[in-house]
């Protein structure tokens, strides 16, 4: 028998020529399945980083004290809009000089107004968006079925069971 045959019928002559084929291909471009691994454990890594470092928000009495500040903007915007409506209708000429008075504001102040309202209500909704966690009945890891949830899933079922 010549060397392809010993090579094919020695069984283990094969595995050896793959691996070594393998380790040859390696060299010249990477393992994907390998690549996607360790990218997949990275993100994991800076996740449970990431977990690790929000876990405490620190809710102290200064803390409270400064949210509790930081909710009043709102409030007073809309409560102040409609005094402004109800000014109007008690004493319309004193609104009258107090409105002609704003409209001797520059425009460029209106800008930096806009700028500063918008930024602080935008900075507040990237905030609670970004500090908004799951309920304890909905979190579960990431990939678990939807029996591991206590939910059932008919379109699953069905498609396991090889109907369509």
């Amino acid at each position: 028998m010549g060397l392809i045959g010993r090579i094919i019928a020695g069984g283990d002559g094969v595995a050896t020529l793959g691996a070594a084929v393998k380790d040859v291909a390696e060299v010249f471009r990477p393992n994907a399945t390998r690549e996607i691994e360790l990218s997949a454990e990275m993100q994991g890594e800076a996740l449970q980083q990431y977990s690790e470092e929000f876990a405490n928000p620190g809710n102290g009495g200064f803390d409270r004290f400064v949210n509790g500040v930081n909710r009043l903007p709102r409030p007073m915007l809309a409560f102040g809009t409609l005094a402004l409506f109800s000014f109007a209708m008690v004493d319309p000429e004193s609104f009258g000089r107090r409105m002609s008075g704003l409209a001797l504001v520059p425009d460029p102040l209106w800008w930096l107004l806009a700028a500063i309202v918008g930024f602080y209500f935008g900075s507040r909704e990237a905030h609670y968006f970004r500090t908004r966690h799951p309920s304890a009945a909905g979190a579960v890891a990431p990939g678990a079925a939807p029996a591991a949830r206590g939910e059932a899933n008919a379109a699953l079922d069905d498609w396991r069971d090889g109907r369509s």
